[in-house]
């Protein structure tokens, strides 16, 4: 299995920010910064079989631009378990509520994601940018089970 972990674009900032977190869009920037993403994603072919996404507005805005681009609207759920507090039992539970697929692209939020690829791996110290974009690969997701196959900055991907 192919697991893409790709992090919400640039979002109005907290400190900014005076309604529920839940409901932070992204800025008009980051909206275009992953236009140009979402562009260089579809260039890749990653042949994706599902995008799951958080219910954040941010994160969602961004797997709705992903998916629009890669014709795959209608293959784009929204799960609760990848909110803030995501870690691998809740990515074991996202993906047996998929049933067997190869190739999963979810997306979410920091320090969630470094954390959870990290356990994937067995170890290390990964950090994922807004827009940042990682490939794991695992028979299962199970802790130390997987390899880190690749770390893509926003920048490697267009988006600046």
């Amino acid at each position: 299995m192919r697991l893409y972990f790709l992090r919400h674009g640039k979002a109005e900032s907290r400190a900014d920010w005076h309604g529920d977190d839940a409901a932070r869009p992204l800025t008009a920037e980051g909206e275009a910064a992953m236009r140009r993403e979402a562009k260089a994603l579809r260039a890749m072919d990653l042949a994706l079989d599902a995008i799951v996404t958080s219910p954040f507005a941010r994160a969602r805005r961004t797997a709705e631009i992903v998916a629009g681009e890669l014709d795959m609207s209608e293959r784009l759920t929204e799960d609760d378990r990848l909110a803030p507090g995501f870690d691998v039992p809740r990515l074991e539970q996202v993906l047996a509520a998929l049933g067997p697929l190869e190739n999963v692209m979810v997306v979410g939020h920091e320090p969630d994601f470094s954390e959870t690829i990290a356990e994937l791996v067995g170890g290390g110290d990964v950090v994922m940018k807004k827009g940042g974009l990682a490939r794991v690969d695992a028979a299962a997701p199970a802790a130390g089970g997987g390899q880190l196959v690749w770390l893509l900055t926003p920048s490697l991907l267009g988006s600046r």
